[in-house]
């Protein structure tokens, strides 16, 4: 039965006019609940756990016993609650790499910079509201060189009923690089850092764990995609090896690349990615329309343009065809293999056109709210020097010193409390300071022939911003020891990459240059070998934020610092307290 009244009564209007209100407070209110985030909790047991590679079996850390990690899925305004127990003998944290941490930096994980470590037998539950991101992401360890084993990705998928903008695909799959060594890692660096040598290489490389074919031992240690014939697969690309950027490529397909560090990007087709430790891409992968009659190798390799050797490898997985319908039985014939072809291993050319390619898609959905009016402008030099040794040390540098890493010639010195409890309680005096230099200490020819002292100092320094500050920081390559690209993380932040070049930057030619239309925006960026790149972000999430070299390598050899981003005047721009259960030093 229908609702009927006459318009002439005013009991009616009344009704109808209460009803409009209604309708028109209520809209919102379910549009609102459609979107709103829920709260997810995940369990993540740190435990030993024996793993067999290239034919040797070793106990590594893992989560839940699961190697490469679980995967964390989530939606964008969802809440995540991760509960970290801690059963091995080393202290761990876990940092959620890319997502922004806005007012929950005691959750982002970097060990003695926003928390103190989980110690044997401690847990500690990582809190935070994912805003404004969708996308791939990664979690990992954040001490040492845990993250060799302990990390998985963290997908980010569009609130309910949000499209992605570009062709829904067929099916998601996360490729995630890692790197192997036979021996324990934390051996490996420990060594290293008593000697003052370079340490020892990894032995492989790894597709979701597997070595691959190319590796001896390892056929069967061989990740498989099946696809359908005409199909288009989205591929969430993850470098989490430690100290090598990687090209990849798919035998006889083209790539298309949509998302970059879980920003949309300009749609643009590519044989073959670069993709530096600490970075994420998502690309399609159109499936060919009729069964090949082969199989591909899908291979990533070392980019590699630094002075050091480098794990000179190929791993390697298979893409495989399945027939469209499934009774009918394969022959029993052997496919050809398929191999691509990847670029050499320190074609910088080829880094600097692909990197040039990304572009944010800055529409009215997804803008590129690039700062204009820059309030500070930064120029770092990040490269290699030498430190001298204790007197107990027989290191093997010159006049017995080691080779050491740093931004502004200040090689970072991590403290023994985090720096975010002590800007919190405001007890930085013998912990930190704040006077990290603006520029380098000396001018020089920063690619060109070093100066004749290279020597670095060491300190724990930082730059203190107040809220809201628009940036502008210049990061600038050095030929100290070797030039070398240096792909660099920045916690709690997004930036816009401006530009970037070759040689030495011209403050005077290269601004011009920039692109303040639709940069690409991201978390970790690549400092090219031997020359620079200009990013811009506003420092509008109070507290301490890490920035390093995401090579492992340069991160133990100092080359980081972090940023104290002061809270703003309102309630909503001020770091809350720190939770309860937060570690103890």
């Amino acid at each position: 039965m229908g609702f009927i009244c006459s318009f002439h009564s005013s009991a009616c209007l009344y009704t109808i006019l209460f009803l409009l209100v209604c309708a028109s407070w209520l809209g919102p209110q379910l549009a609102l609940a459609k979107h709103r985030g829920i709260t997810r909790r995940y369990k993540f047991e740190v435990r030993m756990q024996n793993v067999t590679r290239l034919c040797q079996t070793k106990s590594i850390v893992t989560i839940n016993g699961q190697f490469p990690g679980p995967r964390i899925i989530a939606r964008e305004g969802d809440s995540l609650e991760i509960k970290v127990v801690n059963h091995v003998k080393y202290n761990v944290t876990i940092h959620w790499h890319g997502i922004r941490q806005l007012r929950s930096g005691w959750a982002d994980g970097p060990a003695y910079i926003t928390q103190c470590p989980i110690q044997p037998g401690q847990s500690y539950v990582y809190k935070y509201t994912i805003k404004g991101q969708r996308g791939t992401l990664f979690w990992h360890a954040h001490i040492s060189w845990l993250r060799a084993t302990l990390y998985g990705p963290l997908v980010i998928l569009p609130k309910r009923g949000v499209p992605y903008p570009f062709p829904h695909p067929f099916k998601e799959v996360p490729i995630v690089f890692g790197e192997w060594w036979k021996a324990d890692t934390e051996a490996v660096i420990n060594q290293a850092m008593k000697t003052g040598s370079a340490p020892n290489l990894s032995d492989a490389f790894t597709i979701n764990g597997l070595p691959g074919p190319l590796y001896s031992c390892s056929v069967k240690d061989t990740f498989k995609l099946k696809v359908k014939p005409g199909k288009t697969y989205l591929l969430r690309l993850v470098n989490a090896a430690l100290n090598n950027e990687l090209f990849f490529s798919i035998a006889n397909h083209t790539l298309t690349v949509v998302e970059a560090d879980a920003i949309y990007t300009k749609p643009f087709k590519a044989n073959t990615i670069l993709i530096t430790p600490g970075q994420t891409t998502n690309v399609l992968l159109r499936a060919k329309r009729h069964h090949p009659n082969a199989l591909f190798l899908m291979a990533a390799r070392p980019y590699a343009t630094g002075p050091a050797t480098f794990d000179n490898t190929t791993t390697a997985a298979i893409l495989e065809y399945a027939h469209h319908d499934p009774s009918r039985k394969p022959k029993a014939t052997k496919l050809p293999l398929i191999k691509p072809k990847l670029p050499f291993f320190n074609d910088t050319s080829f880094a600097a056109k692909f990197t040039n390619k990304l572009r944010s898609l800055a529409n009215s959905k997804f803008p590129a709210n690039v700062p204009k009016k820059i309030d500070r402008h930064f120029f770092f030099t990040v490269g290699l020097g030498l430190l001298p040794c204790s007197k107990n040390q027989n290191c093997s540098g010159p006049n017995n010193t080691m080779v050491g890493a740093a931004i502004n010639n200040i090689s970072f010195v991590q403290p023994k409390t985090a720096l975010l409890q002590a800007h919190f309680l405001r007890q930085s005096n013998g912990v930190y300071t704040s006077n990290f230099p603006t520029k380098p200490p000396t001018r020089f020819n920063y690619t060109g022939t070093p100066p004749t002292n290279i020597m670095l100092n060491k300190g724990t320094r930082l730059m203190s911003l107040p809220y809201n500050t628009n940036v502008e920081l210049l990061l600038q390559d050095t030929s100290i020891i070797g030039a070398e690209s240096h792909p660099l993380h920045l916690h709690g932040f997004n930036f816009f990459v401006v530009g970037q070049g070759f040689g030495n930057f011209d403050s005077k030619k290269d601004p011009a240059k920039f692109n303040l239309v639709d940069p690409i925006e991201r978390n970790t960026v690549g400092v090219p070998s031997g020359g620079w790149v200009a990013i811009r972000f506003r420092a509008d999430n109070p507290g301490v934020w890490f920035m390093h070299c995401h090579l492992e390598v340069h991160t133990s050899w100092g080359l980081k610092m972090a940023w104290i981003v002061q809270d703003g005047k309102k309630k909503h721009q001020k770091l809350p307290p720190p939770p309860a259960d937060l570690p103890k030093c």
